[in-house]
């Protein structure tokens, strides 16, 4: 797990970018804050984010995975699906926005391993820190997988360090050919001995851990739990554990992702 010790401060909003087109309005969207002044971070970890326009009737902050980073900026990606989100689609430039992070633990990098990226939809957004941040990005390959038009998502970021396949899922028998990919990629990471790295909503991940117990691939999950405190107080994101899951951390087979993840090893963790 990584130790960086998460901090709170408040960073302003430098842009907010639309992506793609959903009827007459973007619902996808890269918002670029100023950097925050951490030590470090992993991709693979999240913030807590309080915009001042959430006002009294959005008490809680929204989780959201970090895409990228830079030595002016933080870049984080979020689709609008609520209230919070829809309120964060009117930030402007000079808003802004209380952070707190970075929070939680980030993905496995092993420079020399033959890596597959397995994103499903917004899953995608903590591989574009991952391939910008890896060492030898010529040993990584992803596989996305999306329902919306792939203009929504940042895939360029991701295609201009590695090579990525995409398949979307627009009518009968798609999903079908998805899983097919998935199983056959996995089994050739399998054959290599490499590691994959998944991110995406839980029927996508259970599919992947599935295939990687079948297949005996070491493979590492990022968890979507809804989350309302992001520090492990309020125990509402919490998964149960499996009898691979460390001894001396183990608490009556249930831990918090905010805190405990939301990166995990496959064969440690319930879906």
């Amino acid at each position: 797990m990584d130790m960086s010790q998460p901090t709170s401060c408040e960073l302003d909003v430098l842009d907010l970018v639309p992506f793609g087109q959903t009827g007459n309005e973007s619902r996808f969207y890269a918002l670029r804050l100023s950097r925050p002044e951490w030590a470090r971070w992993r991709p693979g970890q999240f913030v807590m984010i309080r915009p001042r326009n959430f006002g009294l009737d959005i008490p809680w902050a929204r989780p959201l995975g970090i895409c990228h980073m830079t030595a002016r900026h933080m870049i984080c990606f979020f689709q609008v699906r609520g209230k919070g989100t829809r309120r964060m689609a009117e930030l402007r430039p000079g808003d802004k926005v209380r952070v707190w992070g970075p929070l939680g633990n980030g993905f496995a990098v092993e420079p020399d391993t033959p890596t597959l990226l397995l994103a499903g939809g917004m899953g995608i957004v903590p591989f574009v820190g991952y391939v910008s941040e890896h060492p030898k990005p010529w040993n990584v390959a992803m596989l996305f997988g999306h329902r919306e038009h792939i203009s929504c998502y940042p895939v360029d970021s991701i295609n201009e360090h590695v090579p990525l396949d995409s398949l979307r899922e627009a009518e009968s028998g798609d999903l079908d050919d998805f899983i097919f990919t998935i199983q056959e990629r996995m089994s050739e990471y399998a054959e290599q001995k490499g590691l994959v790295l998944a991110c995406g909503p839980t029927p996508f991940m259970r599919t992947v851990q599935k295939f990687a117990g079948e297949l005996g691939v070491r493979c590492q999950l990022s968890l979507e739990n809804r989350m309302a405190c992001g520090v492990g107080a309020c125990l509402g994101c919490v998964t149960r554990t499996t009898e691979a899951w460390p001894v001396e951390e183990k608490r009556e087979g249930l831990v918090q992702v905010c805190n405990h993840g939301p990166v995990f090893w496959s064969d440690q963790v319930e879906l």
